[in-house]
């Protein structure tokens, strides 16, 4: 076998008549371009990724986030702290939106559509005595690598309790208000604490 033979890449898989293929690593990638597409330097924030496994990107125009407290999610998911559980419970109730965990701020940052702040804005308004915030335009947050999607305890580093399955795909509000109802009524009451 010559060198050239080597290097030669494997013939594309056929699918079945209809169906498209798309392999991990190529949803990986397109997630990756995604999101680095909101920085005013995707190379930087690259970068970054590579060297502290985290980017901070801004926020508002392609998504925005929905900030909840880690007591809100573990009321609801029945936890004590980031676990594969919790990440499976937030999975199901969010349908597979991408969702943040932050375990050393006690936080996870669902993301939503970039006009959920403004278009839900009575809602968070509502929900602030609970702790959730509307994080849009004019806010950052650091996005981890989008390969990091399990919790480390030893290190405590932010990853991606629901990982973002495809670039663009977000959480739906509603599901994302539906939960924060849901695990509003599971806390004790301001009284009881």
């Amino acid at each position: 076998m010559t060198e050239n033979q080597k290097l030669r890449a494997l013939p594309p898989v056929e699918a079945s008549p209809g169906v498209l293929v798309h392999p991990a690593s190529d949803r990986a990638l397109a997630t990756e371009h995604w999101l680095l597409a909101t920085h005013r330097e995707p190379r930087r924030a690259r970068l970054e990724w590579q060297e502290h496994q985290l980017a901070v990107l801004p926020l508002g125009a392609l998504f925005s986030a929905c900030r909840l407290p880690a007591r809100l999610v573990l009321a609801l998911a029945g936890g004590t702290g980031p676990s594969r559980e919790v990440d499976a419970v937030l999975a199901e109730v969010l349908e597979g939106g991408p969702v943040i965990c932050d375990p050393h701020g006690h936080r996870y940052y669902a993301l939503v559509p970039a006009t959920m702040p403004t278009s839900w804005r009575a809602a968070f308004r509502d929900w602030e005595p609970a702790g959730v915030e509307a994080l849009g335009r004019g806010a950052y947050l650091g996005v981890p690598r989008v390969d990091l999607t399990a919790y480390d305890p030893r290190i405590r580093a932010s990853y991606w309790s629901v990982p973002m399955t495809s670039a663009a795909t977000l959480c739906a509000p509603l599901a994302v208000a539906r939960l924060i109802t849901a695990a509003q009524q599971l806390l004790p009451s301001e009284g009881t604490e």
